[in-house]
C-alpha cells in the first residue's frame, strides 16, 4: 500500500515563489508567515504584514497559486506495514508497481483510497519491546525461578510506579521519550489508567488545545473540577472534565452538537488524520445546523 505525501504550505510557497521569480529572502519570509495570510489579505483589509503589502498584485497572485497548489500529491512512498487482502487478483482491481525490496510489490493507492473502496486493509506492525519482555521473562525464570507471563505478572506494583514518577523509564514502551519523561514527575502516575492518560496527554492535540495544564491543575486540587452539564460529566468524569481522547470527542459531538454516530466518527477521522487541507472545519456546518 502506498503513502502519498501531499504539498503543504511551506513547500508550496517555496515552489510557487521560485517559479514566480521572488527572491530567496522573500520566499523564506513567506514560508514562515503562513498564519498572516488569511482571507483578510485577499479582501484588502490588511495594508502590510511582515514586510509585504496586501495590494501587491504579484504577491497576491503568488499566494493564490500557493493556495491552489496545497494538497497536490508530492511523493509516493511505501507504507511500513499496510497489507491489502482481496478475494480476487489484486492486479485486476488496482495498479501495482514493484517495490524497492526484492519480490515485494506495492499498490499505488493510499489508505484513503482503499477505505473508500471498501478493501480490507491490515496494518502489521512490529513491537521490539515484546521481544524484550519475553527475554526478561526468560531471564527471570533462569536466574530467579520466576515463571512470569503477561497474564500473571504482578499488577500496580507501587515500587514500579515510584520509578515511573521519577522518570526512570528508559526502555519502557510508550513512556520512554523525552516528552513523556518530562511529564511523568508532574503527573506522578499511581495506577494503569494514569498511564493511559499520561500517554494520551503528551500529544499534539491536547498540547495545542491547552488541555495539559488544566488537567494537571485539577488533578493536583489547584482548580475545581467543573462540567458544563450532567451529560458531559458522564463523558468527562474520568478525565476531570478535560477531553483527552478521540472517543470523548465523538461522544461530545453526539451529546452537545447533535451529531449522528456516523458523523461523529467522521469528525474523529478528520481530527486524527493530518491533511494538507484541514477537514475539521467542514463539520462546523453540521454543528451549526442543530
Amino acid at each position: 500500500m502506498a503513502t502519498v505525501t501531499e504539498v503543504h504550505w511551506k513547500g508550496a510557497v517555496r515552489d510557487v515563489g521560485k517559479a514566480m521569480g521572488l527572491s530567496a529572502d522573500a520566499v523564506d519570509h513567506l514560508a514562515k508567515s503562513s498564519y498572516e495570510f488569511t482571507g483578510d489579505w485577499f479582501d484588502g483589509k490588511v495594508t502590510a504584514g511582515n514586510g509585504f503589502k496586501s495590494d501587491d498584485p504579484h504577491l497576491l497572485k503568488t499566494l493564490e497559486l500557493t493556495r491552489q497548489y496545497i494538497g497536490f500529491p508530492r511523493q509516493l512512498g511505501q507504507h511500513t506495514g499496510g497489507f491489502v487482502i482481496t478475494q480476487d487478483r489484486l492486479s485486476d482491481l488496482c495498479p501495482i508497481l514493484n517495490a524497492r525490496m526484492e519480490d515485494r510489490t506495492n499498490i499505488e493507492w493510499n489508505k484513503d483510497d482503499i477505505e473508500a473502496l471498501g478493501f480490507l486493509k491490515v496494518d502489521v506492525l512490529a513491537l521490539g519491546m515484546l521481544t524484550c519482555i519475553r527475554k526478561a521473562f526468560d531471564l527471570a525464570r533462569k536466574h530467579y525461578n520466576l515463571k512470569l507471563t503477561l497474564a500473571n505478572v504482578p499488577q500496580d506494583d507501587p515500587d514500579v510506579y515510584e520509578m515511573i514518577s521519577h522518570a526512570d523509564t528508559v526502555g519502557v514502551f510508550q513512556i520512554e521519550s523525552r516528552a513523556q519523561m518530562s511529564m511523568l514527575p508532574r503527573l506522578r502516575p499511581k495506577c494503569f489508567y494514569d498511564l493511559v492518560i499520561e500517554v494520551a496527554i503528551v500529544r499534539p492535540g491536547p498540547i495545542q488545545g491547552d488541555m495539559v495544564h488544566p488537567y494537571l491543575r485539577r488533578r493536583n486540587g489547584e482548580d475545581p473540577v467543573e462540567y458544563p452539564s450532567k451529560e458531559l460529566e458522564e463523558i468527562l468524569g474520568r478525565t476531570l472534565g478535560v477531553p483527552l481522547f478521540q472517543e470523548q470527542a465523538m461522544e461530545i459531538a453526539i451529546v452537545a452538537a447533535g451529531f449522528t454516530p456516523a458523523e461523529a466518527d467522521g469528525l474523529r477521522r478528520s481530527m486524527a488524520t493530518f491533511k494538507a487541507k484541514g477537514k475539521v472545519s467542514d463539520w462546523e456546518k453540521s454543528s451549526l445546523a442543530v
